[in-house]
């Protein structure tokens, strides 16, 4: 194990880097801080989705009496009290672009070792290896949503979760009923070129209109490792669902789109209860994405299709005759930390002409703060840079976050008190040009 460059921990502990070698600690410590009903030993069994350069865990030295294991045994040096890691998205969505972004994960923290500040200093080695590295954002899905906001995140994506009744109708779509399906075992070596393809096409272009407009946070899964975590089913984690299964759609002998599902069956009383638990429902355009639920929403002893974590703009929110049988429900998705405002805010794309100077406040990362001009044009190129010019909004960098993947409105964040206006009419403008076209979402948790 080698120290990286890091702020100062509290007493008693130190950074170091980790390596595959220490799977099982890391492990170890990740059930401590979440819970599994997945016994250690077989989780040791499978890939995990870490890059490893990019793993890093808190020691204890157990210089104080506090610091000592709960059962008492001699300390070691090698006792994990905390980690981190991210994965490196060379080509996250944003709107119009992508950019490279640090996607933290695995954040979690011993309970012996809480209440320290181990959490802040990991926060603050995260923002200056992403930062270092040219990563100017940093995304992450949060297991409690009160936490991240105080570094500085903002909640800049929901998702959409439904219960679709078995047989819902479904509004007609054109060309749909021209789709062969084949319905299969979802096999990596069979079937993960063609997924990896239709996930970036879905992305880059939803819809299939061939307007240029992105869908931000349509992340893939740019490292070995997260391939091979995605394409790993051990059963010790199904749940009691069956092994993944894969419905892939064709027209005229074309992929169009595709959908990962599981499903789960109760024999009771009254007959069969099933549930088809969806992953992935991807599509190049509307006559394939009607296909899709055709299929999912038909399936024999099955009475309800739940998908996960679908855009709150997702197709099927629009083909479903009756929505309100699906009870939905929307959640928190993506929570966005600008680390570097002037390439980040140049970085992405606009949905109307802005010039607007933003003060930013960033009591974190201190070269954030300050007079930002931005200028850009529809769609175009945009510029920031720092000015001594009057600020037209002030904003925290959180709400910056928030709005920087254009689904949460400047407009919507001013009226909580978040943003405030110094020109008339810079807002409204702002707002405009930072909203997208497509709502965000991700689906990358591990």
């Amino acid at each position: 194990m080698t120290e990286p460059t890091h702020r100062p921990l509290p007493a008693g502990y130190r950074l170091t880097s980790l390596t595959e070698a220490d799977k099982r600690a890391v492990l170890e410590v990740d059930t401590w801080a979440f819970p599994s009903e997945v016994d250690l030993d077989e989780q040791v069994q499978h890939p995990l989705p870490l890059t490893w350069s990019r793993t890093f865990g808190v020691v204890s030295d157990h210089e104080d009496a506090d610091a000592v294991p709960f059962d008492g045994a001699v300390p070691t040096v090698s006792e994990l009290a905390a980690m981190h890691a991210s994965y490196p998205f060379a080509e996250f969505p944003v709107p119009g672009a992508t950019l490279p972004v640090s996607g933290l994960t695995w954040v979690g923290v011993h309970p012996q070792h809480r209440r320290r500040g181990i959490l802040s200093a990991m926060i603050d080695v995260h923002f200056e290896q992403a930062r270092a590295a040219g990563e100017p954002v940093s995304a992450l899905f949060a297991a409690e949503a009160a936490i991240y906001g105080r570094f500085g995140y903002g909640q800049a994506a929901q998702d959409l979760r439904l219960t679709i009744p078995r047989g819902a109708a479904l509004r007609d779509v054109s060309g749909a009923d021209e789709h062969t399906v084949r319905i299969e075992k979802a096999d990596r070596a069979r079937h993960g070129e063609l997924v990896d393809s239709l996930h970036r096409a879905a992305g880059a272009d939803p819809g299939g209109h061939g307007t240029g407009v992105n869908r931000p946070g349509w992340v893939t899964r740019e490292s070995p490792e997260l391939q091979e975590a995605w394409w790993s089913d051990p059963a010790a984690f199904r749940r009691g669902r069956e092994s993944q299964r894969i419905v892939v759609v064709e027209r005229d002998g074309e992929p169009r789109g595709y959908a990962t599902f599981r499903r789960k069956l109760s024999w009771e009383t009254t007959g069969p209860r099933g549930t088809v638990s969806t992953g992935e429902v991807v599509a190049l355009d509307a006559a394939a994405a009607r296909a899709l639920w055709g299929v999912l929403t038909d399936l024999d002893l099955t009475s309800e299709v739940e998908p996960f974590m679908i855009p709150v703009d997702d197709v099927v929110t629009h083909l479903l005759v009756n929505p309100r049988a699906a009870a939905g429900r929307v959640v928190d998705n993506l929570w966005v930390r600008v680390l570097d405002v002037p390439v980040a805010l140049a970085g992405r794309r606009y949905a109307g002409d802005v010039d607007v100077v933003l003060h930013v406040s960033d009591a974190r990362v201190p070269e954030n703060s300050g007079h930002w001009r931005l200028r850009a044009t529809a769609f175009g190129d945009a510029a920031c840079e720092r000015t001594e010019d009057p600020a037209d909004l002030s904003l925290d960098v959180r709400e910056l976050g928030s709005a920087f993947l254009g689904g949460v409105s400047l407009a919507s964040l001013a009226t909580a008190g978040l943003v405030s206006e110094h020109r008339p009419g810079a807002l409204a403008a702002a707002s405009a040009a930072f909203g997208w076209p497509v709502a965000p979402v991700s689906s990358w948790v591990f």
